[in-house]
C-alpha cells in the first residue's frame, strides 16, 4: 500500500524556504491532503502491524504524533514549522521519552528510522551502564548481530567525558559505556518514502531493532 506522493516531498521541500504562517496559511488544504492525513494513516497502520506481534503495544495515531508546529518560546529560530513529520511508536507515545520505542520521520528527503534511548535523566543513565558492563558478552554479540548492523551500523550518542570511577577499566573494553545516549537510526531516500514497500521497510528496521531494545528496557528495570 502507498500512503506518500510526490507532492509530500515538494511541501516539504517548498516548506524549508518559505517557514512562515502566511504560505503555510495558503497551503493548508495541501498540507491536510499530502502530508497530514496520509501520514496519520500510515502511522495507523504500522500500529496495526506491530501490534500483530506486540500484542502489549496500546497506542492511538493522536498518542504518537507530533505536532508541526514549533515550540519558539525559548528557541533562538523563530521559524513556526517542523519541516517533517514524526511520529513514536510505542507504550505511552510521544509522552514516553525515556522508554525504548520507534520514532520516526518523513521529509523532504525520504524517512528516517530511529530506535533506541535518545534521552534519560541520570539514575537511568547509570542503569543502562551497570547493566552492560556486567553484560558485557551479550552487548557485543547484539552489536554485531548481522541484522543489527545491516541496518543500523552502530549505537549512537554524546559522550561523557569523565565517568564514574567503577567504569574507568570496562570503558577501556566497551567505548560505548561512555554513551548518555543509545540510539540507532537509518535514512531512507525518497523514491523508498513513495514506495509501496514502505510498511515491508519499517518493520525490516523495527525487527531488527527489537533485540537490542530488549536489552535497553531489561537494563532500565
Amino acid at each position: 500500500m502507498k500512503f506518500f506522493t510526490q507532492d509530500t516531498i515538494d511541501f516539504f521541500s517548498e516548506l524549508e524556504k518559505n517557514n512562515n504562517r502566511e504560505w503555510f496559511a495558503e497551503n493548508k488544504t495541501r498540507y491536510e491532503n499530502a502530508v497530514k492525513i496520509p501520514f496519520e494513516q500510515f502511522v495507523q497502520h504500522m500500529i496495526y502491524k506491530i501490534q500483530e506481534v506486540d500484542e502489549n503495544l496500546i497506542i492511538t495515531p493522536k498518542e504518537a504524533i507530533f505536532r508541526i508546529y514549533r515550540d519558539i518560546r525559548f528557541s533562538k529560530d523563530k521559524t513556526p514549522y517542523k519541516t517533517h513529520a514524526s511520529a513514536v511508536i510505542g507504550n505511552g507515545g510521544r509522552k514516553n521519552i525515556y522508554h525504548p520505542s520507534i520514532y520516526f520521520e518523513i521529509h523532504s528527503e525520504g524517512f528516517t528510522f530511529y530506535s533506541g534511548i535518545y534521552q534519560m535523566n541520570s539514575e537511568q543513565i547509570y542503569k543502562v551502564r551497570s547493566f552492560i558492563a556486567e553484560n558485557m558478552a551479550e552487548f557485543e554479540t547484539l552489536l554485531h548481530q548481522k541484522d543489527f548492523k545491516k541496518c543500523f551500523r552502530e549505537i549512537h550518542g554524546e559522550q561523557n567525558k569523565v565517568l564514574p570511577v567503577e567504569f574507568k577499566e570496562a570503558v577501556k573494553i566497551q567505548p560505548l559505556l561512555a554513551n548518555k545516549q543509545f540510539y540507532y537510526f537509518t535514512k531512507l531516500p525518497q523514491n523508498k518514502l513513495l514506495s509501496k514497500t514502505l510498511p515491508d521497510n519499517f518493520m525490516k528496521y523495527y525487527f531488527a531493532a527489537q533485540p537490542m531494545n530488549k536489552f535497553l528496557i531489561e537494563s532500565l528495570g
